[in-house]
């Protein structure tokens, strides 16, 4: 079965304007079910993952061209970058919208040589696992979220039932991955064993030439083990035994494969006084939950990164909704030396909308004790709100309220 997509109507808008199409991200999202699902039927379809299709894209890109004429959805095109100056002048000898589709992991050369080859020419989308409104067959009606009121009372409008702690929590363990998410048949720990070694052994040793798989897989875990957290660079290279600059270089895997979400801090001319380090985040709670070795939703949310993860979650169901509708999303962090910190500043026509993430069914006004610094910056600040487990939506002050998870 499929679920409707965030992200259709942005895709044929974007095909309706550039020759090539490009949907990335980590694998196992849904990349390629998602753009068969979309095209028509005189779109061929062409998989990378053939032996020998691989073979003839890699020894003679010229004659793969001929054999298959555009309209074309090539998936997994990073295995043969080769490919691309052939799709360049593919598409500058006929300037048509939408003639080439392609899927790709966000590997480390992949991007590189469609910046290089298709410059201008191509659109870019990335694609990450399921919303929980993807879920429930609701995709198509995704926002982006900011905490106005006018949003806040709508999304209300449409919830008929809150999410529970015992649901968020199942819905974090297992992840947004559709096989795993959708299908409660599937074995979790059998999906997400199978899937971290497909991952080291075809993206990591055939792309990023990554020599000591177990090595890497050590530094998985404790990359887990920190999300949510700032990113202290010397410390995760200590806990996984690596150089610092191979953490470094192994953070930057993670990144591009789509694996993970570097989230800024806001810095201003104005102050001196920021953090200028960024803040660590996974972007498959399961995936993570896996990696950290919580073998229930309960062990997890009673266990020491309950906080942490639920962060996590949220973060990362925000950025599905700006993200799925082809929008940057403008996410930053505030934290300065006196250790003042605000989870999430969504900056927006020059206004700061500021968010907390708290596990807690019934937040205070303490929860946003550190708002006022915001006044600081000399920008205009909006709307807040507090992403909680609250079963409703409630104000805290005259400008910020609390705001069910189940909102998102």
């Amino acid at each position: 079965m499929y679920l409707k997509r965030s992200l259709e109507s942005f895709a044929r808008a974007a095909s309706g304007q550039f020759p090539v199409l490009m949907v990335t991200g980590a694998r196992q999202v849904g990349k390629t079910t998602f753009l068969r699902n979309l095209a028509g039927p005189e779109r061929t379809y062409v998989t990378l993952d053939d032996p020998l299709v691989l073979d003839l894209a890699r020894q003679d890109p010229a004659l793969f061209m001929q054999r298959f004429t555009p309209p074309l959805l090539i998936d997994e095109i990073q295995y043969a970058p080769a490919l691309l100056p052939y799709i360049k002048m593919a598409v500058d000898s006929n300037r048509q919208a939408g003639l080439f589709w392609l899927t790709g992991s966000q590997a480390f050369h992949l991007m590189q040589g469609v910046s290089e080859s298709l410059a201008g020419r191509v659109a870019v989308l990335q694609l990450l696992g399921l919303s929980r409104r993807e879920m429930q067959g609701a995709g198509t009606e995704v926002t982006p979220f900011v905490p106005l009121p006018e949003q806040v009372a709508l999304r209300a409008a449409s919830i008929t039932t809150p999410l529970d702690l015992q649901t968020v929590y199942r819905l974090i363990w297992r992840g947004s991955f559709p096989a795993v998410a959708l299908h409660d048949s599937m074995n979790r720990e059998l999906f997400y064993s199978s899937y971290v070694q497909t991952y080291l052994q075809r993206d990591l040793r055939d792309l990023a030439r990554v020599g000591d798989e177990m090595a890497f897989l050590r530094f998985m875990r404790a990359a887990a083990a920190r999300t949510g957290q700032m990113l202290r660079l010397a410390e995760l290279a200590r806990d996984a035994d690596v150089a610092p600059n191979t953490a470094k270089s192994w953070l930057s895997i993670l990144q591009v494969s789509g694996l993970i979400y570097l989230l800024e801090p806001y810095h201003s001319n104005l102050t001196k006084r920021l953090i200028k380090t960024p803040k660590l985040y996974f972007l498959d709670t399961g995936l993570c939950s896996w990696l950290t070795e919580w073998s229930s939703p309960e062990t997890l949310e009673a266990g020491a990164m309950s906080g942490a993860i639920l962060e996590t979650w949220i973060m990362g169901e925000l950025l599905k909704g700006w993200w799925h509708t082809g929008r940057r999303a403008p996410f930053y962090y505030y934290r300065d030396n006196d250790q003042k910190e605000i989870d999430l500043l969504i900056v927006q026509d020059g206004t700061i909308y500021p968010l907390e993430f708290k596990k807690s069914a019934s937040p205070d006004r303490s929860s946003i004790c550190h708002f006022s610094v915001l006044q600081r910056l000399q920008m205009p600040v909006g709307s807040g709100g507090v992403i909680c487990l609250a079963a409703q939506a409630l104000p805290l002050t005259a400008t910020v309220t609390s705001i069910p998870v189940g909102f998102l």
